[in-house]
């Protein structure tokens, strides 16, 4: 398969007809007119097979999840999504259409769901699978959420359950382990990889983003656990936290764990792609009279650096790692 066939016959499909592109997919570069009184909002993902993902993810999944990590950006920053840029490096055991058209619906199923167009891309021939997502959006001028807007006493939201995806892949990852040295599972273990689409399918906060503009103080998308994430906005703002782990809203199944098993998911796991988000009081407040969006107040901002936590009212230790790229 060529590579102009392979992008017309399984990409194609994503292409809409958005009145803002004026040449998409079929030339050098995509051309797309500005919004007035809008600021472009741009971020990009690459996603790494065996180290992003696992290798038994499905194709269908992989492509979800390439674009959904990078709406979760956008929604970090208020904004709203229009359009993704998409770049493969395809072993050429992937180039066919077993692989491939699973892979271009999952991307087709997400961009329409959330209306984004795919203007254009690239793709090649490698060794191992890495896809790469541009996205683009638009925020009106001077509304976006920054990481660096936190204040002291504001509330310290979550925007759902924290901790799921990790614990899912773990359990992938011992069910990948034992197949391989042909260990029987136990039931419990089968019924814990239920949590998968917390993993594989994440929802991207777009909505809720788009809701916080003139709520939220400061905001970022947890995607290397909640404690490195939480950690960014305190060192762009100059702030600390105090969290209350028994706060943080969790799934039955994750809850049942010990504490450290439990914080361990939540804290340093990642790949959640919740929004976290600070904002004072009276905006808590509002938000809630306003809006039947769920969030949950995990802690607060404080004048002392660095991020304390507690558990009944009590100081607990608690090393934050996060994910490591590196």
């Amino acid at each position: 398969m060529s590579e102009f066939s392979l992008i017309y016959q399984h990409f194609q499909h994503c292409t809409r007809k958005n009145p803002l592109t004026q040449v998409g997919i079929g030339d050098d570069c995509a051309i797309s007119s500005m919004p007035s009184d809008c600021e472009l909002v741009s971020c990009i993902d690459t996603l790494v097979a065996g180290r992003h993902f696992p290798l038994s993810t499905s194709a269908y999944a992989i492509g979800y999840k390439s674009v959904a990590v990078n709406l979760s950006d956008l929604a970090a920053m208020g904004a709203t999504p229009y359009a993704i840029l998409l770049s493969i490096s395809l072993p050429a055991k992937l180039a066919h259409d077993d692989w491939l058209k699973p892979f271009a619906q999952g991307i087709a199923d997400i961009c329409n769901r959330f209306d984004v167009e795919l203007i254009g891309g690239d793709t090649t021939q490698s060794n191992t699978l890495t896809i790469s997502v541009t996205a683009l959006g638009f925020v009106p001028s001077g509304q976006a959420i920054t990481r660096r807007g936190a204040k002291v006493g504001d509330i310290i939201c979550v925007s759902g359950e924290i901790g799921s995806a990790s614990f899912a892949l773990q359990q992938i990852l011992h069910a990948e382990k034992s197949e391989r040295h042909n260990i029987a599972l136990q039931p419990i273990a089968l019924q814990q990889i239920a949590l998968q689409p917390a993993l594989d399918l994440p929802v991207p906060q777009v909505e809720l983003g788009q809701k916080l503009r003139g709520f939220a103080h400061s905001m970022i998308d947890i995607s290397d656990g909640l404690g490195q994430d939480l950690g960014h906005i305190l060192t762009a703002s100059q702030v600390g936290a105090v969290v209350d782990l028994a706060s943080i809203p969790t799934h039955p199944r994750l809850q049942a764990l010990p504490n450290t098993d439990k914080w361990q998911h939540q804290l340093n796991g990642g790949d959640d792609y919740q929004l976290c988000f600070t904002m004072s009081e009276q905006n808590f407040v509002k938000f809630n009279q306003q809006f039947s969006d769920k969030i949950f107040a995990i802690g607060k901002i404080v004048t002392e650096n660095g991020l304390r936590l507690t558990y009944n009212n009590q100081p607990i230790e608690f090393s934050i790692t996060g994910y490591q790229h590196f």
